[in-house]
C-alpha cells in the first residue's frame, strides 16, 4: 500500500550528504546511468544533421551547396528518400516508446532497463557496419533505415524507462529539476555531436582539404555515428543492476480491485476462526465473503475491471484512463508533445538545410562546407539549445511547468511568425537570430516540460505506458516533419516561408491546449492523488456492501447487534497489541481494529469521545513499538519484508485516525 505523501520524498539511496548544483551524490549516479538514452537520442538527431551532406557527396555525388567561385553542384537524392532515412531513428522511437512503456508497467522496471540499451547499440553497430560493396545508393539507404529503425527502437524505449524510474525515485521538492537534468543530455548530446564532428574533420583535415581525398569522408561519419556507443557501454551493467523502485511496487499494489489481492494483505490476511468470531455479520447470505476490510471483487466489477492480479495486470491502462479527468490529461501530454515535434524536429532533422539556405554552407571546397555546417550547429547549440535547458532546471520549481511551458509556446510561435512573415527579405544575421532564439525557448519551454510533464502528472501503475504513448505521438510529429519538410518547403510545393507558418500554428495550438488540458504538477504526488482515489472508492464500495446488507429488508441502515459496543471496542480491541512480537501478527491485528472501527463508523456505531482517541492511539503506538519500523527502507530479503509489516500497520493507523476524524 502507497505510504503517506510526505513519505515519496525517502528513496533508498537518499540520506543527508552534501550536495552538488542542488544533487545528491545519489541524484548524479542517476543522472549518470538515466541520462545516457537521451544523449543518444539527441546526439544521433544532429550527427544525423551533419552526416546526411557526408552521405550525400559519399553515395549521390554532390554536396547542395556553393562553393566559392564555381557552380552549385546539383543534387540527385530523392527528398522523401532523404527524409525517410532522417526520420528512421524516429519510427523505430514509436515502436520503443510503446512496447518497452507497456513491458516496464507490466512486469518491472527492473525487467525491462537496460535491454532497451542493447537493441540501441546492435542497431547503431549494424548502421556503421553498412558494407561498400552495395550496388547502388538506394539500397545502402534502405540498409541505412532499418537499422536507424532498430536503434531507434532502443532509444525510444529509454524513454518512458528512464522518465518513470527518475520521478520514482526523486523527492518532491526536487523532482522537476532532477528531470530537467536528465533531459538536459539532449543539451549535451547537440553540442557533442558538433564538437565531435569538428575535431574529427579537423583529424582528416589534411587528406580532406590538402590532397582531395574525400574517400575518407566515410571513416568520417561512421567514427562519429560509432562514439555513441561509448557512453551507452559506460552504463549497460549499472542498468542491469538497479533494483526495483519502492514507489513503483507499492503503486502497483493498487492494480487490484480488492486489497485481498494485494500482496501486504496477503500477508496481513486475518485468519478464518478470528473472521468467525469477531465478524460473523459477515454472512453469506450478503455475498461478502472477501477479506472485510473491502467488499468482495463482485461489488466493484463495474469499478475495476478483473478481479484476478492476472486480469488486472494488464487491463490496468484501460481501467484508469476511462475516468474523463484522466484521460484528458493523457490527451493534454500526447497533443501538446505531437505539435511541439512538428516544429522542433522540423527545424533540427534539417538544420543543415536551414543553415545552407541563410548562407551558412558555404566554403572553397567540401571539406570547408563540411566544417563551416558543424560549426553553424555548434553556434545554434550553444547559444539557444544548451542554455535553454539550464534555465529550465533553474526556473521549474520557481515559475512551474505549465508557465514554462505555455511562454515557450508563444515565443516559439513568434520567431516563426517574424521568420515566415518577411522571409525573403530578412538577411542571414536576423534569420539565425531568430532561429537562436527559438532554439532557446524550446528548450526553456515545452522540449523539456512536454517530458517533466508527463512524468510526474500520472501514478506509477500506469507511467510508462502513458510516458510511451505521448512520446509515441510526439514521434509522429518528428516523422511528418522528417518525410515533408524537404517535400513541402520545394519553391514548386509550398516554399519554405508557408512551412514556417505551420510550425507557427503548431505551437499556438500547443499553448492552448496546455492551458486547458493540462494541470500544474509541481508539488503533487501523482501517487498519492491515485491512492486516495482508489480508497473512496474501496470505501464508498464498502459503505454501499455494508448499507445493502444492514439495510436488507427494511429501507434503511441499522445498527447490527453482532457488532461489538464502542465501549467493548475502546476496552478489549482498539489498545491492545498482538500476543507474539511477530510483524505478521500484529499486522494482523491492525487490520482488526482498522475494520471494526470503520464498520463502527458505517452503521453508527460511533461517537467522539476523548477516550476513544486514547485508546486508539494507545494501540497504535503499542503495535509501532512491536513492530519497530522507524520509517527507513531496509536491504535485503528481511530488510524488505520489515519494510512491508512497518508501512501496512502505519497505513492501518492513519485510516483508523482519519475516521475518527470524521466523527461528529
Amino acid at each position: 500500500m502507497p505510504p503517506k505523501q510526505d513519505e515519496y520524498a525517502k528513496d533508498d539511496a537518499r540520506v543527508p550528504m552534501k550536495k552538488i548544483l542542488n544533487l545528491t551524490i545519489g541524484d548524479l549516479k542517476l543522472f549518470a546511468i538515466t541520462g545516457v538514452g537521451f544523449f543518444l537520442d539527441s546526439y544521433d538527431l544532429f550527427i544525423i544533421n551533419l552526416v546526411t551532406p557526408i552521405w550525400q557527396y559519399e553515395y549521390w555525388g554532390g554536396l547542395d551547396h556553393q562553393i566559392l567561385g564555381g557552380p552549385v553542384p546539383k543534387t540527385h537524392e530523392p527528398p522523401l528518400l532523404r527524409g525517410l532515412v532522417n526520420a528512421g531513428s524516429n519510427i523505430g522511437n514509436i515502436i520503443g516508446q510503446l512496447v518497452f512503456g507497456y513491458l516496464g508497467d507490466t512486469f518491472g522496471r527492473k525487467f525491462v532497463y537496460g535491454k532497451e540499451l542493447i537493441v540501441c547499440c546492435i542497431g547503431t553497430i549494424m548502421v556503421i557496419s553498412l558494407p561498400n560493396d552495395i550496388p547502388t545508393p538506394t539500397l545502402k539507404m534502405a540498409w541505412l533505415f532499418c537499422f536507424r529503425l532498430l536503434m531507434g527502437i532502443g532509444v525510444g524505449g529509454d524513454y518512458p524507462m528512464s522518465a518513470s524510474i527518475v520521478s520514482e525515485r526523486s523527492s518532491l521538492a526536487t523532482r522537476g529539476q532532477l528531470l530537467a537534468w536528465i533531459f538536459s543530455n539532449q543539451g549535451w548530446g547537440t553540442l557533442v555531436g558538433s564538437v565531435v564532428t569538428i575535431i574529427i574533420l579537423a583529424c582528416f583535415s589534411t587528406a580532406l582539404d590538402s590532397h582531395g581525398h574525400y574517400s575518407q569522408l566515410d571513416a568520417v561519419w561512421r567514427i562519429q555515428m560509432g562514439l555513441g556507443l561509448v557512453p551507452a557501454f559506460a552504463t549497460l551493467w549499472s542498468r542491469f543492476t538497479m533494483p526495483e523502485g519502492r514507489k513503483f511496487l507499492q503503486s502497483k499494489e493498487l492494480n487490484t480491485p480488492s486489497s485481498s489481492n494485494s500482496s501486504m494483505y496477503k500477508q496481513a490476511s486475518v485468519p478464518q476462526d478470528i473472521k468467525e468470531k469477531f465478524l460473523d455479520h459477515l454472512t453469506p447470505e450478503s455475498g461478502n465473503t472477501a477479506d472485510p476490510v473491502y467488499p468482495s471483487s463482485n461489488i466493484m466489477a463495474d469499478e475495476v475491471a478483473g478481479s484476478t492480479p492476472a486480469a488486472s495486470k494488464y487491463s490496468t491502462f484501460f481501467v484508469y484512463f476511462k475516468k474523463w479527468s484522466h484521460l484528458k490529461t493523457l490527451i493534454g501530454t500526447a497533443s501538446c508533445w505531437f505539435l511541439l515535434d512538428i516544429a522542433f524536429y522540423g527545424v533540427n532533422l534539417n538544420q543543415s538545410v536551414l543553415l545552407s539556405d541563410i548562407g551558412f554552407s558555404t566554403g572553397e571546397n567540401e571539406y570547408h562546407v563540411l566544417m563551416r555546417n558543424a560549426y553553424g550547429n555548434l553556434i545554434i547549440a550553444a547559444a539557444g539549445y544548451v542554455p535553454g535547458y539550464f534555465f529550465t532546471i533553474y526556473f521549474v520549481e520557481k515559475l512551474g511547468r505549465r508557465w514554462i511551458q505555455i511562454q515557450g509556446f508563444l515565443i516559439c510561435a513568434l520567431m516563426f511568425a517574424v521568420l515566415a512573415g518577411d522571409y525573403g527579405n530578412l538577411g542571414t544575421a536576423p534569420k539565425f537570430v531568430c532561429f537562436a532564439i527559438a532554439q532557446f525557448f524550446f528548450n526553456f519551454g515545452p522540449n523539456a516540460t512536454t517530458f517533466i510533464t508527463a512524468a510526474e502528472v500520472l501514478p506509477s501503475r500506469v507511467r510508462g505506458t502513458a510516458m510511451g504513448l505521448s512520446a509515441a505521438i510526439g514521434k509522429l510529429g518528428a516523422i511528418l516533419s522528417a518525410l515533408l519538410f524537404n517535400y513541402l518547403s520545394g519553391p514548386t510545393i509550398i516554399g519554405l516561408a508557408n512551412v514556417l507558418w505551420i510550425f507557427f500554428a503548431c505551437n499556438l495550438l500547443g499553448a492552448i491546449l496546455t492551458f486547458f488540458l493540462l494541470p500544474e504538477t509541481t508539488g503533487k504526488d501523482a501517487d498519492a492523488i491515485d491512492f486516495e482515489e482508489w480508497q473512496a472508492q474501496n470505501d464508498k464500495s464498502l459503505a454501499r456492501a455494508a448499507h445493502d446488507h444492514t439495510a436488507a429488508g427494511s429501507g434503511a441502515p441499522v445498527y447490527d447487534e453482532n457488532l461489538p459496543t464502542q465501549a467493548v471496542f475502546q476496552e478489549r480491541f482498539a489498545p491492545f497489541t498482538a500476543g507474539t512480537g511477530a510483524g505478521a501478527d500484529n499486522v494482523k491485528v491492525s487490520l482488526l481494529t482498522e475494520t471494526l472501527i470503520r464498520l463502527l463508523w458505517l452503521n453508527g456505531g460511533l461517537v467522539k469521545e476523548a477516550s476513544l482517541s486514547e485508546a486508539v492511539e494507545q494501540g497504535i503506538k503499542a503495535r509501532h513499538e512491536k513492530v519497530a519500523w522507524d520509517g527507513r527502507r531496509r536491504t535485503g530479503i528481511k530488510g524488505v519484508k520489515e519494510d512491508e509489516v512497518g508501512m501496512t500497520v502505519e497505513e492501518f493507523a492513519r485510516r483508523m485516525m482519519n475516521v475518527i476524524g470524521l466523527l461528529k
